[in-house]
């Protein structure tokens, strides 16, 4: 899931066929990530990208919910960098059990109704429902 080159030589591409996972899971997977990250309790890899001395600094989480395998990891990007804003936007690839793949963005609101708040990007409507007092 990680090795995007490996995938576009393959010429497989990623699902993105079936459910998508509720925001509440996506946010509970970026609090138990940023969580592990935190505490220095999840391994470490070395990126190739934007690591000129090699060394093993990104944190990686592998963790289940019901019916999804999460893999979770900070973004290590261009944009990420030139915005400081790598320890901050945790990136999520989910596969589903009949294997379809997604691919999250969470990230502290900048902006908006959820500022200060960690967003799912592209689902943040949803973020706010989840987060609205419940109407009686």
């Amino acid at each position: 899931m990680l090795d995007r080159q490996r995938t576009l030589r393959s010429g497989a591409r990623r699902s993105v066929e079936g459910p998508e996972p509720p925001v509440e899971m996506l946010l509970d997977v970026d609090r138990e990530y940023r969580a592990g990250a935190a505490a220095g309790t999840l391994p470490k890899i070395a990126p190739k990208r934007f690591n000129p001395d090699g060394s093993a600094w990104l944190p990686v989480l592998h963790t289940e919910r019901p019916g999804w395998h999460f893999t979770a990891l900070y973004s290590n990007t261009a944009r990420a960098h030139e915005l400081d804003r790598v320890h901050d936007w945790v990136v999520l690839y989910g596969e589903d059990a009949a294997h379809h793949e997604r691919q999250y963005t969470v990230v502290t609101a900048g902006r908006g109704a959820l500022i200060g708040q960690r967003v799912v990007r592209g689902r943040e409507a949803e973020c706010r429902q989840s987060r609205a007092p419940p109407e009686h």
